[in-house]
């Protein structure tokens, strides 16, 4: 069942998360401490809104043609500028990260030439769980960041050095698991929608 309307509650926190992408980028790249650390807490929030406006659009009958695209790409615009800022401050590897965002990129712009011809690539299982692996790699590393920042400013004793082998370690190995689920689910796209297109003939 669809909704009627597009400004509905699901809808609106699709966008919020569109809307606290640069507010995010702002304090992440930031160089005053307390703002690198209020990244973390925008990032999370950011994140819950994924978890809560598909599953209230379901229960309340508020599904919309809007809010089944802008979902996933909302969520794309959050991880992948997400993913850069973490790249370009050398926290995680490059190499790590482009092959995520031209993924993304070539996914999203299936989905937008799907949807100029009336159809609607509907997101896969594979692709919801790469999103959702995404998300809580980048929330841990920007968990590692800001107690780095607080243990800085406060002169705790180092619980993570940014400068020390065990922070990229860590955090290139969970990108590493990100970008296996990223082509996988990239392959599973490309071969469900040429499926698809071998069906129609």
């Amino acid at each position: 069942m669809s909704g009627h309307s597009i400004m509905n509650l699901p809808n609106l926190l699709t966008v919020s998360r569109i809307v606290a992408t640069p507010i995010f980028l702002f304090l992440l790249l930031a160089d005053v401490w307390y703002l690198r650390v209020g990244s973390v807490l925008v990032f999370a929030a950011a994140s819950l809104t994924d978890l809560y406006d598909g599953r209230l659009a379901r229960s309340r009958g508020r599904v919309t043609e809007f809010g089944r695209f802008m979902d996933p790409l909302a969520d794309k615009i959050l991880v992948t500028s997400a993913l850069v800022a973490l790249a370009v401050g050398r926290i995680v590897n490059a190499w790590l990260v482009i092959p995520v965002v031209v993924r993304d990129v070539i996914i999203t712009s299936m989905r937008m030439y799907g949807l100029y011809r009336g159809q609607m690539m509907e997101t896969s299982r594979l692709a919801k769980w790469k999103t959702t692996v995404q998300l809580i790699t980048i929330f841990v590393i920007l968990v590692m960041i800001g107690v780095q920042e607080l243990s800085i400013h406060y002169q705790w004793h180092s619980i993570i050095d940014l400068d020390s082998a065990m922070f990229p370690l860590l955090a290139n190995g969970l990108m590493a698991v990100v970008l296996l689920l990223t082509v996988l689910s990239g392959f599973h796209y490309l071969f469900r929608t040429e499926q698809h297109s071998s069906s129609a003939l």
